[in-house]
């Protein structure tokens, strides 16, 4: 029996996920979490064979989670389920240890199958997001992702210069870095792409 943890903070859809694959006969939902932070206790209690994990989740995100239990709980694989179709997301849930990456409009059979997959130790990811991450790598560097994050909650360059123990002036540099790889002519339009692309 494969033991499965759900990790969603819509109701409805985590009640759904969960009477769905109760069908299956070879799966076991042994217990739903509505966001991060409980996923997190939950998974480290109870030991589940799969998680499987929204992105943008209360508390604690979705990909913090599969961080936080790759490194854990390694015998918990976890397969992303969400409704963002972005490349960036994918490479990111990759890179913190997801062994699969599916879209919420994935048929339950799929899911069941993917389920069985990556309990397999495969690993199960929608293939048209693959081939478009592949052809979308992020350019962003990690200090520019950070600044570029900041922006985006609406601080001044002064602001992100202080908390990140920056001068203005590199700050400065790094955002003018930043639209000139995203070929944008304003912050905004380059928190707006990246957003978009799933890189911060």
């Amino acid at each position: 029996m494969i033991r499965v943890l759900i990790v969603e903070d819509q109701g409805l859809v985590r009640g759904a996920l969960a009477s769905l694959l109760s069908l299956e006969e070879d799966i076991e939902v042994i217990g739903e979490a509505g966001d991060g932070e409980e996923g997190i206790r939950l998974a480290l209690r109870d030991e589940p064979d799969i998680a499987l994990v929204d992105i943008e989740i209360p508390k604690v995100s979705g990909l913090d989670v599969v961080e936080t239990l790759h490194r854990q709980a390694p015998n918990c694989r976890c397969i992303i389920v969400t409704t963002f179709a972005r490349p960036g997301y994918l490479q990111r849930a990759m890179k913190a240890g997801a062994m699969g990456y599916m879209l919420k409009d994935a048929k339950v059979e799929d899911l069941a199958r993917s389920i069985r997959e990556v309990y397999r130790g495969g690993k199960v990811i929608n293939h048209e997001l693959m081939l478009e991450a592949w052809s979308q790598d992020n350019p962003l560097g990690d200090r520019e992702i950070v600044i570029l994050q900041l922006a985006a909650q609406g601080m001044a360059t002064k602001e992100i210069a202080q908390s990140i123990f920056l001068s203005e002036g590199t700050v400065r540099n790094y955002l003018s870095e930043i639209m000139s790889k995203l070929d944008v002519s304003t912050r905004q339009e380059a928190i707006r792409m990246a957003t978009s692309k799933g890189w911060l």
